[in-house]
């Protein structure tokens, strides 16, 4: 912050992303240090090309999105690096249907800005700000998606982890009116994130064990810092991947819908297209990215979507990745069935998976890619996101280059933990020694 995105930038990104959008856009922020700069900036792009600002303060990206479409706004910014670390911060640019911009409009958002920016309104012209208190009606909407009455009747107790971030804003008051016991650790906004890393993993959530263990909790989440994603806990304390997590939703929505499609992308577990079959559905697989599954939803008129890192959209509510709106979920399949998380993860289809990195200079990474293909030795082959090859048995290892680092992405899985690291480790050597002949 303040060297790679600069305040500068952050307002001649939004003075062209609303140009583009406008005229009434929404603006809204995470909890991060530096996040007020950037929004005040954020603000004064929008204002000086003639849009109108509807403020929602500080709220999770989720409830921004949520909330810009229920208000018929044109488009929207918030300003929020996720996950990543205190010191970086970002802008996320969302459309009027309340999803974040198609990869295409995001390159015509940034053509304008490096072409010198669009023409600035003229000083009667510009825009007015509008504070908007938004936090109230989205969490109503997130309690109508379920049964309020069934989970309250059950007595579930609850942990949460909101990281210091945002969702300490959502995510209690969601549980609370849906009737549970409510138990919250990191629950301070304090954008240096002093009680864990923003990136919830089973690494850093030993406070939410805990505090699970002390509370005798049913279901534990840890959120990340702008709500969109979380990991979750069963009653023991043990971390569910997000595979499990989005294959458990699947199966109960399936089970209403049956036939109906689940997007997903590439990266995660071919277990989803187990639970697809057992209801007459399908996968619809994309590249990776929450924008390109939620895009696909919007496009294609489907009502579920997820990703092997936690994020699920939910798209009887919004199609986009939404941590209150999971845990409402998991707490109406539990108030439903009557057993804890554990049995129910347990039914979902067993793979191995494994994940790993190598690192990759830029420069090197088309290169890499392009010869990954010969590799394969009678395996099927796939190019849509990287490099993905499936074994006859279906296994598979998919190669991804980081869109932000010198590194190439890992992911493999198996039917069992010996064969995925296996796996795994045969690549990783593999790409280690071709990259070493190419530089």
């Amino acid at each position: 912050m303040n060297s790679d995105l600069t305040i500068g930038m952050a307002s001649g990104l939004a003075a062209s992303a609303g140009s583009l959008l406008g005229p009434e856009m929404a603006v809204g922020m995470d909890a991060r240090v530096t996040s007020p700069m950037i929004r005040d900036a954020v603000v004064s792009g929008l204002l000086s090309v003639g849009c109108n600002v509807h403020d929602m303060g500080l709220l999770p990206t989720p409830t921004l999105q949520y909330m810009l479409k229920r208000l018929g706004l044109s488009g929207g910014v918030m300003v929020t690096a996720s996950h990543n670390p205190p010191q970086f911060n970002g802008i996320k640019v969302v459309a009027g249907d309340g999803v974040e911009i198609s990869r295409p409009t995001e390159e015509r958002i940034e053509e304008l800005y490096f072409r010198g920016g669009p023409a600035l309104a003229p000083w009667n012209r510009v825009g007015r700000v509008h504070q908007l208190d938004v936090i109230e009606p989205y969490i109503g909407a997130v309690v109508d998606q379920v049964d309020r009455g069934l989970i309250a009747s059950r007595d579930l107790k609850v942990a949460l982890d909101t990281g210091n971030g945002v969702s300490c804003l959502v995510a209690p008051q969601v549980a609370s009116r849906l009737g549970c016991g409510v138990h919250t650790v990191n629950a301070e906004l304090d954008g240096t994130f002093p009680g864990r890393g923003s990136e919830p993993t089973p690494e850093n959530l030993d406070a939410l064990r805990a505090l699970m263990e002390a509370a005798g909790a049913d279901l534990g989440i840890g959120f990340d810092g702008d709500g969109d994603r979380s990991i979750v806990m069963d009653e023991n304390g043990d971390a569910v991947w997000g595979d499990k997590s989005l294959s458990l939703i699947s199966d109960w929505f399936l089970a209403r819908h049956p036939g109906e499609t689940v997007v997903t992308s590439i990266s995660t577990s071919k277990g989803l297209e187990d639970v697809a079959r057992r209801h007459g559905g399908r996968v619809m697989w994309v590249k990776v990215g929450s924008v390109d599954v939620s895009r696909a939803m919007v496009e294609n008129g489907f009502l579920l979507g997820g990703e092997e890192n936690g994020g699920i959209m939910y798209g009887p509510h919004h199609p986009v990745r939404d941590g209150a709106m999971v845990m409402a979920l998991l707490l109406q399949i539990m108030a439903e069935r009557g057993r804890p998380l554990s049995e129910l993860i347990a039914e979902q289809p067993m793979y191995a998976k494994a994940k790993d990195r190598v690192d990759c200079p830029d420069g090197l990474k088309a290169e890499v890619l392009r010869r990954l293909p010969q590799l394969a030795e009678g395996q099927e082959v796939d190019t849509m996101d990287g490099v993905k090859l499936t074994n006859s048995d279906g296994s598979w290892i998919l190669v991804r280059p980081s869109g932000t680092e010198p590194v190439c992405r890992l992911y493999a899985e198996a039917r069992d933990e010996e064969t995925v690291r296996g796996i795994i480790g045969e690549y990783k050597e593999r790409l280690r020694r071709m990259i070493e002949e190419l530089e």
